[in-house]
């Protein structure tokens, strides 16, 4: 029954007139729901965006916070702007019940927002709803200048392109066909064909977005968004890919007693140096970091005044199935704020990064830093790319790290 208080007259003839109207209308019937599981064509890729489509992520509660920033004065609207925050999404278990006594902190790569943690592009469940399934409190992060935390700082975030189709299939989804080193061949884990046209393919690469390319401002900024974070929840585990495995770094230099361990999967931090291809040692490889790991300023000892200060060395012998790396010459300065957290790498056996990651663990290892380096083909988990947590095994790497996690809460 509906009751209305209101007056007599033309209003009460339209209210009634709209409940006739309403009642002689049949009765809405929900449509069945489908499982949104790869095997089900109806409800994979964008197309599991219908409502039929069974929702595959574990249930959680949501809450959204803007993290750090400052007030600027910008006379042009005569008012001021909030620069240099973060953005991020907390999400706890139905219930509310937080059996993990450490949150962990997801941080996404280049090119992408933290939404890549949520699901898979064939809409499986990703390791956000592993990780809550288990009972641990999921903080999941745009970075500054990126997605949700885009600055209105537009001189000072400036942006350039994510990455082309043509690029996520060369380097992340059949780099196998390409075969620009031998370890691609060994690829088979991405659900789909990985290519355009194909619906997996097309919802995984509809999410790239821009980048900044200002990354000290972004280093900064990160610095200090990324310890307030940490100080309001407490120290956490913090868990990167690719490129976003910068920041983690930066925190353990900057607040390192609030780091409970730095998780890396396919950590693009390569001393010195980027690679963008695998052919040959000309291409591909351009200048970067000239704090070694970081564009900004880190903690070496004995101290580091200036990237210039720090003696390199390259006399490596460069193949495409083993990229030459820069280390420091001996005597290596140690980084000691960043070696006071426990830190693991993962790597597919197929992926590019298995042809240079081990730049980035003998680095860390030279510079006094305890590195674990999981190579997932040397433990029986085989066929990865560079994004293995979105391949059809991720939930079996979701369970490496946890025992990894585990295992150095026990040490």
């Amino acid at each position: 029954m509906l009751w209305c208080l209101c007056h007599t007259g033309p209003l009460q003839i339209l209210i009634t007139s709209f409940l006739v109207a309403v009642t002689a209308f049949p009765a809405y019937a929900a449509p069945p729901t489908e499982s949104a599981s790869p095997g089900n064509a109806g409800c994979v890729g964008l197309k599991g965006v219908n409502s039929r489509c069974r929702p595959q992520e574990t249930a959680y509660h949501r809450e959204y916070f803007y993290i750090g920033g400052r007030y600027v004065p910008y006379p042009v609207l005569g008012g001021n702007l909030v620069y240099d925050q973060l953005y991020v999404e907390k999400l706890i278990p139905t219930g509310g019940e937080v059996k993990q006594p450490y949150p962990l902190v997801f941080f996404h790569g280049g090119g992408s927002a933290g939404s890549v943690w949520l699901q898979t592009p064939d809409n499986r469940k990703g390791w956000a709803s592993y990780f809550l399934d288990r009972g641990y409190a999921v903080y999941i992060v745009d970075q500054t200048s990126v997605g949700r935390a885009t600055q209105e700082d537009l001189p000072g975030y400036p942006l350039r392109i994510g990455s082309t189709a043509e690029i996520a299939q060369r380097g992340f989804t059949v780099p196998e066909l390409t075969n620009a080193y031998p370890q691609s061949q060994l690829h088979t884990q991405w659900p789909g064909k990985g290519t355009i046209g194909d619906p997996i393919f097309d919802a995984f690469a509809a999410q790239f977005i821009p980048l900044t390319t200002n990354l000290t401002r972004q280093e900064l900024s990160m610095r200090a968004s990324g310890c307030q974070l940490l100080s309001l929840i407490g120290p956490s585990y913090l868990i990167s890919h690719s490129i976003g495995a910068l920041h983690p770094i930066l925190l353990s230099d900057q607040c390192p007693q609030l780091v409970a361990g730095n998780i890396n999967v396919e950590p693009a931090t390569i001393p010195f140096q980027s690679y963008t291809g695998n052919a040959t040692s000309a291409v591909g490889r351009t200048p970067a970091r000239p704090w070694g790991l970081t564009n900004t300023k880190i903690t070496y000892d004995p101290p580091a005044n200036a990237p210039t200060d720090l003696k390199k060395l390259d006399n490596e012998t460069d193949t495409p199935a083993l990229r030459s790396c820069i280390y420091q010459a001996e005597p290596a300065r140690k980084l000691p704020q960043i070696a006071k957290v426990p830190y693991v790498a993962l790597t597919g056996e197929a992926s590019p990064h298995i042809t240079y990651d081990q730049c980035v663990v003998n680095y860390l290892r030279q510079a006094g830093v305890k590195v674990d380096w999981i190579k997932l083909g040397e433990i029986g988990i085989h066929g990865n790319g560079h994004f293995s947590f979105l391949e059809k095994n991720n939930l079996q790497i979701a369970e490496v790290v946890e025992k990894w996690i585990k295992r150095n809460k026990e040490t």
